[in-house]
C-alpha cells in the first residue's frame, strides 16, 4: 500500500485504546502468504539463521515425494507452493521448479444426515398481503407421508385428514372452507443424529432442542407403529447439518485402532464417502478376534514356540505379499481386507505360533499401531515393534505342491482327492483305485477306463 492509501485506512480506523488519533492496519501478509506455501523447503534446514533453506540442503533434499491433502485445502495451498518454488527456482535459490513430486487427494468423509418434516399452513387474504400462519404449534410429517407428498399420491384433503386425526387431544380440527386462500408446504429440516436411532426420531430429545418443540405433534408412520421415521441423506459432513461425529467418543468407546481402521476401510482413500458408525462395529470385532489368537478369555496366553507348518507359513506369507502391494499404492480399505482374511484363516487352523503372529504384527502397525505394540510385548520381543525389521516376502512358500481333484464316476462327481502336482497317470490310478469311496461306486467291478486330466479333473469309467 502507498503512503497516500495507508493514511487514508489510518484515519478510518481511531485507537480504541485512547479514543482518538490514528489505528494502524497490518498491510504485510509475508509471513502468512509465504510461511504456509514454502515451509516444507524450511524443514530441510531449520536451524540456519541466514537464509530460509541452504542451495546445500535443498539440493540434498529435493523435492517432497508425495502431498497428501484434502481436496479443498489441497488446491489453494498446491497454488502458493507452485508459484513460490517457481519464484525461487528463477532466483536461482533452488534447483527444481515444482513443489511435490506427486499428489494424493484424500476424499472428503461424508455425512449421513437425518431429516424431519415440517408441516406449515399460510393463510393469503389476496395476492400483496403478508401471509398468516394458521398453525400456532410446530407439526412434523414422517418420512413416508414426506415421499407420498412429493410422488403427489397424497392430497391437501388427506393431509388434513393426518392432521385432525394426531391433534383432537389438543382440541384442534383443521377444515379450510376455501383451499384456493391456504398453501400448505412440507419444509425439511436437519436433525442432530446423536438423537436419532438409525432413522427413528427420539422424539422426547427432539422436545427438548428449543421451547417452541414442546408443543410439537408427530404425525408417525403409521397409529400402530408409534415411530416417526427420518429421512436420510447423505451430504458433507457438517455442524450446520447436524451430521457431525466426535471422534473422542468413538474412540472411547471402540479404542484409536477401531477408529483408524474404519476409517480406511470405508473405502478408496481418494474417494469421497459416507461415514456410517454402525459399521465400525466389523472392525472392532476383528481386532477381538486378533487378540484371541494371542489370548483366550478363560485360559488366558494361548501363543507359543512352536514351528510353524507349510500352510501357517503360506497364509502369513499370501498377506506379507498383498499388503506390501496394497500400501504401496495406498488401498488402505483392500489391505484392512487383507488383514480380517488372514486372521480368519489363521483362526480357522487354531495358528497361535510367535513365529507367525509377530510378522503379522510388523505388518499391521501402521495400521493399528496401539494393539500391535501391545501384543508385541506380550510376545517377550524386547523395544518397539517400529524398529522391528520389516518381513520379507517369500515367493516359493506360495508356490503350490498338491491340487485337490473332483473325482467322477461314470461322468457323476462323487468325491474329491488331495494329489501331488508332480504325479503321473499311472501313480494316479493306483491312488484313485485305493479310495475307499471310488471302490464303493466301483461295485466290485474293474474300471474300463481312469480318465485323468491334470490340473482339472478324474473321471473313473466303469
Amino acid at each position: 500500500s502507498n503512503k497516500e492509501t495507508t493514511e487514508r485506512i489510518e484515519f478510518s480506523h481511531p485507537s480504541p485504546q485512547s479514543g482518538e488519533g490514528q489505528g494502524v492496519r497490518e498491510t504485510s501478509t509475508m509471513p502468512g502468504y509465504a510461511g504456509s506455501s514454502w515451509y516444507f523447503l524450511r524443514y530441510m534446514d531449520p536451524n540456519n539463521t541466514t537464509t530460509f533453506c541452504s542451495r546445500k540442503a535443498s539440493d540434498y533434499w529435493n523435492q517432497v515425494d508425495l502431498y497428501i491433502g484434502g481436496t479443498e485445502h489441497a488446491v489453494g495451498h498446491l497454488l502458493y507452493s507452485r508459484m513460490w518454488t517457481k519464484i525461487l527456482f528463477d532466483l536461482g535459490l533452488i534447483g527444481y521448479d515444482e513443489p511435490f513430486k506427486k499428489l494424493l487427494n484424500q476424499g472428503m468423509i461424508q455425512g449421513s444426515s437425518r431429516l424431519v418434516y415440517r408441516y406449515t399452513i399460510n393463510k393469503f387474504k389476496n395476492e400483496n398481503a403478508t401471509p398468516e400462519k394458521v398453525l400456532d404449534f410446530p407439526l412434523f410429517f414422517s418420512w413416508s407421508h414426506y415421499q407420498k407428498r412429493l410422488e403427489g399420491k397424497m392430497s391437501n384433503e388427506q393431509m388434513q385428514a393426518l392432521v385432525n386425526e394426531y391433534t383432537t387431544e389438543i382440541g384442534y380440527d383443521m377444515s379450510f372452507e376455501d383451499d384456493d386462500n391456504y398453501k400448505a408446504v412440507l419444509t425439511p429440516i436437519h436433525v442432530d443424529v446423536s438423537i436419532v436411532d438409525g432413522a427413528v426420531l427420539d422424539i422426547e430429545a427432539f422436545k427438548l432442542l428449543k421451547p417452541e418443540y414442546k408443543k410439537a405433534v408427530f404425525i408417525l408412520e403409521g397409529v400402530e407403529s408409534k415411530k416417526y421415521i427420518c429421512g436420510v441423506e447423505t451430504e458433507k459432513m457438517s455442524k450446520s447439518k447436524y451430521n457431525t461425529v466426535n471422534p473422542d467418543e468413538l474412540c472411547e468407546k471402540y479404542g484409536a485402532d477401531t477408529f483408524r481402521m474404519y476409517e480406511m476401510f470405508l473405502g478408496p482413500v481418494e474417494a469421497s464417502k459416507p461415514w456410517d458408525t454402525k459399521g465400525i462395529e466389523g472392525v472392532h470385532r476383528f481386532l477381538r478376534k486378533l487378540w484371541r489368537l494371542f489370548n483366550d478369555d478363560i485360559k488366558g496366553k494361548v501363543w507359543n514356540d512352536e514351528k510353524a507348518t507349510d500352510a501357517e507359513l503360506k497364509v502369513l506369507h499370501r498377506t506379507i505379499k498383498k499388503i506390501e502391494e496394497d500400501t504401496e499404492r495406498f488401498s488402505f480399505n483392500t489391505a484392512v481386507s487383507t488383514f480380517m482374511i488372514c486372521v480368519n484363516e489363521l483362526a480357522d487352523i487354531k495358528c497361535h505360533k510367535k513365529e507367525i503372529l509377530e510378522k503379522l504384527l510388523i505388518l499391521l502397525t501402521p495400521y493399528a499401531p496401539h494393539i500391535a505394540e501391545e501384543l508385541w510385548n506380550q510376545l517377550n520381543n524386547q523395544g518397539f515393534i517400529l524398529d522391528a525389521t520389516y518381513p520379507t516376502f517369500n515367493p516359493a512358500l506360495l508356490v503350490e505342491s498338491t491340487k485337490e481333484y473332483p473325482v467322477s464316476i461314470n461322468g457323476k462327481l462323487r468325491t474329491n482327492i488331495q494329489l501331488a502336482l508332480d504325479l503321473n497317470q499311472t501313480q494316479v490310478e493306483e491312488i484313485i483305485l485305493q479310495n475307499d469311496i471310488v471302490q464303493k461306486w466301483l461295485e466290485g467291478n474293474d474300471p474300463k477306463k481312469i480318465i485323468f486330466v491334470k490340473n482339472k479333473m478324474i473321471n473313473v469309467v466303469v
